[in-house]
């Protein structure tokens, strides 16, 4: 059936996009999101499915230091691999970083740090599915869809970093 829903929040990054599909959430876009689809897709505005005000819910706890693990119902439209890296991304342990290459070592294929990279841009659930979690392989900030300021702020927010600390990254 594929009923598309879609509502603003705001939140200390900006505004995100909540986007679901048949009642399940299936897009979180930031402003300027790199890989972010046009609004027209997103279904009608303001609608209320319950899958909002969950989301909305633990994104406050989230956001407020007190969840560090998203239980939410996902619909994830993408390739079988991209689905396994965004799997994947969701084992990484809140405050902690993996490489890229990690991250294709974990899925079997330690030879696919690109693929990993790419599919990881293409999360359409940032923040929820932490693909802000994953850095280079020398520890360096590399490609965010949603612009390396929002993840060296994510990450120092994770890490328990003040605005001072978030230099660190």
């Amino acid at each position: 059936m594929n009923t598309k829903q879609h509502t603003v929040i705001d939140s200390p990054y900006g505004p995100l996009t909540l986007v679901a599909t048949d009642g399940k959430l299936s897009g979180l876009y930031m402003t300027g999101q790199r890989h972010r689809p046009p609004e027209e897709s997103f279904g009608d505005r303001d609608a209320a499915p319950a899958i909002f005000g969950e989301t909305v819910r633990q994104l406050d706890a989230y956001f407020a230091g007190e969840l560090t693990e998203f239980d939410l119902e996902l619909s994830l439209a993408g390739t079988p691999f991209q689905r396994s890296v965004w799997a994947m991304l969701q084992q990484i342990p809140y405050g902690e970083t993996w490489s890229y290459g990690e991250l294709a070592e974990r899925l079997g294929n330690p030879a696919a740090s690109r693929a990993v990279g790419l599919a990881n841009g293409k999360n359409p659930v940032g923040i929820v599915v932490p693909c802000h979690r994953v850095i280079g392989a020398a520890g360096s900030l590399t490609g965010y869809g949603g612009g390396l300021d929002r993840k060296r702020r994510l990450l120092a927010f994770e890490s328990g970093a003040t605005a001072h600390e978030d230099q660190l990254f």
